[in-house]
């Protein structure tokens, strides 16, 4: 259906665009569900099957939302219809089986709904807090190709990209060092180039007001990362649209079983698209405004510096920010936001402006993007921007039902927890551990072990 709005859409440049996003999805969409049919099942890897199809229930639902805005005919009204109804209810249906099976196995008398933490349900939760966590970037990784300005094989990160071998198998890295310098391009890693490893010489520490901070650091904007496996150490990734652009972001990922450690994300509103399978983020800085870290991923963010920066071009009139804008669309998705010892707090120019007015600019920790949205933060410096209701809602009170936002054991002058909304949540002690690297994101399983 589809191909045929693509085939019919010569004379709309707007459906065209928005017929071959949604080919492109549903590519990915049934990529999942086929290594979640032919190879996790059958091998007992339940946990690799639920991300897979939460997967494949993003991409359904980002074709119907993206036919939404080109939808001015009656093809792509029918085939609208025909995904909600049959494509995305029926990979509801085989992700909440997969849910059902993966925690109570044969027992099918206690299958049912998906449930979560809001309504009182916890999962087992097998593996302990520690393993995992101390993992990140392999430091002795050696450079298959370098990138720089001049005298390397290759002036262009993406021609760099490019040149690595496609479907490479596990543990066959493509290690591309990124030379000091700056790389005024979009760079995109398509699905099939897997284990790519971007190799930096260090992030860069800008100036509040230095525009042309890329001389620190090399300065990158993604398309997307889609092939798994990807990592990245040692960047600086910004884009450099301003506050007035509004949306504008700098790094988006849906690389499964994808490591960032040490690396520098700069931007205003939506700056991180953190948007599907399971991501790990260790000892990065991420600054923006306006839902800066958003997406339906399994996301795990450690020792992060997460710092609010001025949002308008007169900022001193005030404005109301949210750090994150989780987006999960279906209880049975093992997606959400994990901060575990991050600091969220504001950048020096973000801070003067606070402390100068401090009732005009309200932040929050979070708002539901969608309907099931997850985000917890787990012993993180929550700094005194932090309004003391913690979250705001997205609209009237969609979501506040079904979202689930936990704290605990923060500390800093915004964790006072007293007067947090209604609708935010305290996590038991018991099951803290529910929100480890090993257990949301199987991390223990992949994220490599640090050499001494």
């Amino acid at each position: 259906m589809v191909q045929h709005i693509l085939d019919s859409s010569a004379a709309s440049s707007n459906r065209t665009a928005a017929s071959k996003t949604c080919l492109e999805l549903l590519r990915y969409a049934d990529h999942r569900t086929n290594l979640a049919s032919t190879d996790a099942l059958p091998r007992g890897r339940n946990k690799d099957a639920r991300a897979w199809l939460s997967a494949a229930l993003v991409y359904q639902y980002d074709c119907w939302s993206t036919l939404k805005y080109a939808n001015d005919t009656s093809l792509v009204d029918k085939t609208m219809a025909f995904f909600h109804s049959s494509v995305i209810a029926t990979g509801s249906d085989a992700l909440s089986m997969v849910l059902n099976y993966d925690v109570f196995g044969d027992k099918t008398g206690l299958w049912g709904l998906a449930r979560t933490e809001r309504d009182g349900f916890w999962e087992p939760a097998p593996a302990p807090g520690g393993p995992g966590q101390a993992g990140g970037v392999p430091r002795d990784l050696k450079a298959d190709v370098a990138v720089c300005e001049k005298g390397c094989e290759y002036e262009s990160v993406q021609k760099a990209v490019d040149a690595a071998p496609d479907n490479a198998g596990p543990g066959a890295r493509f290690v591309i060092w990124i030379k000091e310098g700056v790389y005024e391009e979009t760079v995109r890693v398509p699905l099939e180039k897997r284990n790519v490893v971007f190799m930096g010489d260090g992030m860069g520490w800008a100036k509040p007001d230095d525009i042309n901070w890329g001389n620190l650091a090399p300065g990158l904007k993604f398309g997307a990362v889609v092939g798994d496996g990807f990592m990245a150490t040692g960047l600086t990734i910004q884009n450099t649209a301003g506050p007035e652009a509004h949306q504008a972001v700098a790094f988006r990922s849906g690389s499964d079983l994808s490591v960032v450690e040490n690396c520098e994300f700069l931007g205003n509103q939506d700056t991180l698209y953190s948007h599907s399978l399971r991501q790990y983020y260790k000892s990065c800085r991420i600054q923006g405004n306006v839902d800066f870290i958003f997406g339906n991923s399994a996301a795990f963010f450690q020792d992060c510096l997460i710092l609010v920066t001025p949002r308008q071009l007169n900022p001193e009139k005030g404005e109301n920010n949210a750090v994150t804008a989780q987006g999960r669309i279906n209880p049975a998705q093992s997606t959400g936001f994990v901060f575990q010892d991050c600091v969220i707090n504001g950048t020096d120019a973000y801070m003067a402006l606070y402390y100068s007015k401090p009732k005009a600019h309200k932040n929050y920790l979070g708002r539901p993007w969608k309907e099931y949205s997850r985000t917890v933060f787990i012993h993180c410096t929550l700094e005194a921007l932090i309004m003391p209701d913690g979250y705001m809602p997205w609209s009237g009170d969609f979501t506040l039902k079904t979202l689930y936002y936990g704290e605990f054991e923060n500390r800093g002058p915004g964790s006072d927890t007293a007067k947090r909304v209604s609708w935010s949540s305290q996590i038991p002690a018991e099951h803290a551990g529910s929100f480890s690297v090993g257990n949301f994101i199987q991390g223990n399983e992949w994220i490599p072990a640090l050499l001494p």
